[in-house]
């Protein structure tokens, strides 16, 4: 295969508040360049998720060793993130919809 996902763009008022929010919320660093987040050695592949209904989103996954859906929203939510709670839930959803401090929309998934 010649191609290999190289990064996903999120647009964003401004890159240095968000490059905060989701180096924190991601454990990211950069090398050098504030608007290119690299993910740590042991992070997991990233997915490439089809959607002929969903907007572009990110779908956060968490260590269910380490910590659980509340617990991770609730972190989030510390960093500044907000619920988004007008969502229209499916019964029984097994994730929670939130937004950055500048709005980008983001699940985490149980």
């Amino acid at each position: 295969m010649a191609l290999t996902l190289g990064a996903i763009i999120l647009n964003v008022p401004k890159t240095g508040p968000a490059a905060e929010f989701w180096s924190q919320a991601l454990g990211f660093t950069t090398d050098g360049n504030p608007d290119f987040l690299i993910p740590p050695p042991t992070a997991r592949p990233t997915r490439l998720h089809l959607d002929e209904t969903d907007r572009t989103h990110l779908d956060l996954w968490f260590d269910h060793e380490s910590s659980t859906l509340e617990a991770e929203v609730d972190r989030l939510i510390s960093l500044g993130a907000e619920r988004v709670e007008d969502w229209p839930y499916p019964p029984n959803a097994d994730f929670v919809v939130l937004k950055s401090p500048d709005g980008t929309v983001f699940c985490i998934i149980d």
